[in-house]
């Protein structure tokens, strides 16, 4: 190709792998011989044409479309990312103007030869007892504004978090020696065994089980970051419990809790964003809850089971039936929890009518943004809090 058109393609294709797309040498030469046969005439042929060259799952369009935006527009590029980049007194997000999340931005900055090192810089002592550590800054940083190493550690911290779901005592009993019920039962067959002989009463106590855990996810354009770590945190749990079931729902109902089951994380993670198809798209709350209580809720709601339920709650259709959808969905469950990325902000108010309709069903209200919140919640859930549903 003329110019330097094709040195640039290469360019752009090393930021989105470090962007977290993965982008292989064949894919780039793919991309300049159709470059060349399409043409670079019209802006929007050449964004289709390296989309579907190098985009091979549907969360990864909101970082190609910012990279692309600004890596062939922007003449101030390094400028702008610096900006971006540098620490301000309220935290690492960037203006919301920028539109360019810090994964992108990060991956944009230009690597910054280092200067030959002529003598030995003399030591310098910091003191840094009142400082966060690395750790610590990355248990509250929001999942939306992780770059990519910070993705990666995200994923690997979330991996080992264990859900300790609180045992409920079941109808069922158990032969016990310390049980506080005679066993009626036994002693008759113990009496019929030895000839009427009867040297101890045997005794039975209640069975304690898991509950079964139900976790409906939103996978609209506004919650799938979010909920793409917390299927990392979702696989732990159905590799280690049984009765697990997951759903997710944007504008219809999937059940992924096969795909999830696969031993490998991440490999689970790409059968279940295979297995949906309207991932990142819009979001229609009420009725996937309805196709949830029709279809699903004799099966999977029994035995005391669990409910958690990850959403913004900013539903896209007419709101009228999601507080009738959400109310039989909490009557048939036995405690319904409600994680919202939306609790993030200090002066959150329930202003938006879907989630005015489904807040006075659900036991818990929770956020869900980070690994600190993620903790909270996996330690308050083995202690369950009192009911928060109105009367």
């Amino acid at each position: 190709m003329a110019g330097r058109l094709a040195e640039n393609v290469l360019h752009f294709a090393r930021i989105l792998r470090a962007a977290g797309i993965p982008i292989g040498t064949d894919k780039v030469i793919e991309a300049s011989r159709a470059l060349a046969l399409a043409g670079v005439e019209r802006r929007a042929d050449w964004h289709a044409t390296l989309a579907a060259l190098f985009l091979t799952r549907h969360e990864q369009q909101a970082a190609f479309d910012q990279a692309f935006d600004v890596f062939w527009r922007d003449p101030a590029l390094e400028e702008k990312m610096m900006g971006l980049l540098l620490p301000k007194a309220r935290g690492r997000t960037p203006a919301p103007e920028a539109g360019v999340s810090a994964r992108v931005a990060q991956a944009l900055l230009p690597a910054r030869a280092k200067p030959p090192r002529e003598d030995a810089p003399d030591e310098v002592t910091i003191d840094a007892t009142l400082t966060f550590s690395p750790g610590e800054r990355l248990r509250r940083l929001d999942f939306e504004q992780m770059t990519a190493a910070e993705w990666n550690e995200a994923r690997a911290f979330i991996r080992r978090l264990v859900l300790p779901l609180p045992r409920i005592v079941t109808r069922r009993f158990a032969p016990s020696p310390a049980g506080g019920t005679p066993d009626l039962r036994a002693a008759l067959r113990r009496l019929a065994r030895d000839g009427g002989e009867l040297v101890r009463l045997p005794r039975r106590r209640r069975r304690e089980a898991a509950p079964p855990l139900v976790v409906l996810c939103d996978i609209s354009g506004s919650m799938h970051r979010y909920t793409r770590m917390f299927l990392h945190f979702l696989h732990a749990l159905v590799r280690d419990r049984s009765h697990v079931h997951a759903f997710l729902f944007g504008t219809r109902l999937t059940h992924v809790t096969r795909p999830l089951r696969d031993r490998d994380v991440d490999q689970a993670v790409k059968r279940v964003c295979d297995a949906v198809p309207d991932w990142a798209g819009g979001t229609r709350i009420g009725a996937c809850l309805r196709e949830f209580n029709w279809r699903w809720s004799r099966r999977v709601l029994g035995q005391n089971a669990c409910v958690i339920l990850l959403t913004d709650g900013l539903e896209r259709d007419d709101t009228d039936g999601l507080g009738e959808e959400t109310a039989r969905l909490a009557r048939a469950c036995h405690r319904l929890v409600w994680l919202n990325p939306l609790l993030r902000f200090d002066g959150f108010e329930p202003t938006a009518s879907g989630i005015r309709a489904m807040r006075p069903h659900v036991d818990a209200f929770r956020p869900m943004h980070n690994i600190h919140t993620l903790t909270d919640f996996a330690r308050a859930l083995s202690h369950p809090e009192p009911s928060r549903r109105a009367a």
